[in-house]
């Protein structure tokens, strides 16, 4: 079937990994086009850069040429009329994953980075530790490592990594994106309940993580977080060889004398002592993920280092975003307690003496829902000041179903917290112009746009400075 296909239309094509995709096939010699009704840049200007075209918002029109294949995106559901036209007229279709598999994946030496928390910083270090030394390794991340500016790559290498998302594949595939992706070598870095809009409770979460480590062959490998008790019944299998990394003594791969600095983290191993220019714990497992994996394919601690040297993140992880009148403006992906509440952690380290604003956007399908509305209270505490913005999309859930923003405020106040809730971006915005002081941080927590505050809030802050020097001179 994949031999016939020359033509491809992808139903939601400005997500990153189905831009990336596009792109990829673009320059394989297939025909690429695409639509979408959330289209503007930087993917579309990405798409436009690379020749393919996009149809902006969703019509049958859109599949009159009837293409060989349409991908159908996971954020697509029954009653898009692109679907719907797929499914009366027998078109072929797909998802993102099962493409991802057949066209990229299948002979790759597959590395699947998986968990609830830290897959693509994970997943970009690992990249960026093979590619520094020689692997050429295809990727595809969900995020923008700094080193690499785009978050995939498609290579000849054999080697390919991949973060693997626990989330449903396509309205017509339930299946974890990440059972598609044909692992040799599986990363588990943590295991929370998440993603409440799909799995009942963290036992589902755990079934469908057990149903990815039963895909790895026998001359694979699963690294797993030896520390996290809700990884653990995962890890009694003979089918396969298994090693645990983490900062107990049981692990084989296993940090100590820790040394968390302001925006580094130093940590030793048996034999070596390893530098990594990301704060935080959380980054210290990250990276012992990193280390298990690298030394199982044959790398030395010194070839690890020297690609840990120049590893600069990735965007929206504790990405500072400029420090307009002296307010320090930090954007984070954080969307969930523990995430929130590491990311924190890590900021207070780096800005020990300085006040901390934490600014959070209740976006993601668990976060939207009162499931954590008690656990939130205690994701804030390293926080000096919390702001709540509206839950989104708050439509879409049944009232008893919702985060009670309202309540999450009251609650923080009960702890001595200053907090406030707002009912919208420009609200926020203003609240902060007028309440930061310089040597401020800020924080912006969401998993989207957050309505462009993070433009506004840069503006608003530059014009209060410049209206500070006017007055001055």
């Amino acid at each position: 079937m994949w031999r016939e296909i020359r033509s491809v239309h992808f139903v939601g094509i400005c997500g990153t990994a189905m831009a990336s995709t596009a792109v990829a096939l673009k320059e394989r010699g297939f025909h690429v086009t695409g639509s979408d009704q959330n289209w503007y840049p930087p993917m579309s200007t990405f798409l436009a850069r690379h020749g393919i075209q996009v149809m902006p918002g969703y019509a049958e029109s859109n599949l009159a040429h009837r293409p060989d294949l349409v991908v159908i995106g996971n954020a697509i559901s029954r009653g898009n009329p692109e679907a719907e036209y797929c499914l009366e007229h027998k078109l072929r279709y797909c998802s993102l994953p099962e493409l991802l598999r057949e066209c990229f994946l299948r002979g790759k030496r597959c590395i699947v980075v998986a968990g609830t928390h830290g897959k693509t910083t994970t997943a970009a270090l690992l990249a960026w530790v093979l590619d520094q030394n020689g692997f050429n390794p295809g990727f595809l991340i969900g995020g923008l490592p700094v080193n690499f500016e785009r978050g995939a790559r498609f290579t000849d290498s054999e080697w390919f990594v991949i973060e693997g998302d626990e989330y449903d594949s396509a309205f017509f595939d339930k299946r974890s994106k990440f059972l598609h992706y044909l692992p040799e070598c599986v990363i588990l870095n943590n295991l929370e309940f998440d993603h409440a809009d799909i799995f009942p409770d963290l036992a589902a979460i755990q079934r469908s993580f057990a149903q990815l480590v039963r895909l790895i062959p026998r001359n694979g490998l699963l690294l797993a977080n030896g520390d996290d008790p809700n990884l653990a019944p995962l890890l009694d299998v003979r089918f396969c060889p298994v090693r645990q990394f983490g900062l107990g003594e049981h692990n084989a791969i296993r940090a100590f004398n820790i040394q968390l600095g302001a925006g580094a983290s130093v940590f030793e191993i048996p034999s070596y002592r390893f530098h990594l220019n990301l704060p935080g714990e959380f980054n210290v497992r990250n990276a012992l993920a990193v280390i298990a994996c690298a030394k199982h394919y044959g790398l030395s601690n010194r070839q690890i280092q020297t690609a840990f040297d120049t590893f600069r993140g990735v965007r929206r992880r504790l990405e500072v975003l400029g420090v307009p009148d002296g307010v320090t403006l930090v954007d984070d992906f954080a969307h969930h307690p523990t995430a929130i509440r590491v990311t924190l952690d890590a900021l207070r380290l780096k800005y020990p003496n300085q006040r901390l604003w934490a600014v959070f956007e209740p976006r993601s399908n668990t976060t939207r829902r009162n499931i954590f509305q008690k656990s939130l209270v205690a994701a804030f505490a390293p926080a000096d000041r919390v702001v709540i913005a509206p839950v989104a999309r708050l439509e879409q859930l049944a009232p008893h179903e919702r985060l009670d923003p309202e309540q999450l405020v009251a609650d923080l106040k009960e702890t001595g917290k200053l907090a406030w809730y707002f009912p919208d971006v420009d609200a926020i915005v203003t609240h902060l112009a007028r309440e930061t002081n310089g040597g401020d941080v800020v924080v912006l927590f969401s998993n989207g746009g957050f309505g462009g505050i993070h433009e506004k809030l840069l503006d608003r802050l530059h014009r209060r400075s410049l209206v500070a020097a006017v007055r001055k001179s």
